[in-house]
């Protein structure tokens, strides 16, 4: 298995499995330092399409 990388929220730094901070902390992993440093936007994409969802189903 290659190396798990981590995008840590605390810090925002991009961090390999051995080197990660806290749980609480990290969004992860990953297969790539590419998709980590991408995180949080994908993580903030996510939530946006989520509440279009939430809006639309509350309007019928």
């Amino acid at each position: 298995m290659g190396t798990q990388w981590f995008y840590d929220t605390s810090t925002g730094q991009v961090q390999e499995l051995e080197r990660k901070g806290q749980a609480k902390d990290l969004l992860g992993p990953y297969a790539s330092r590419e998709e980590a440093e991408q995180a949080l936007a994908r993580a903030h994409a996510r939530t946006e399409e989520n509440d279009r969802r939430d809006r639309e189903e509350d309007d019928w």
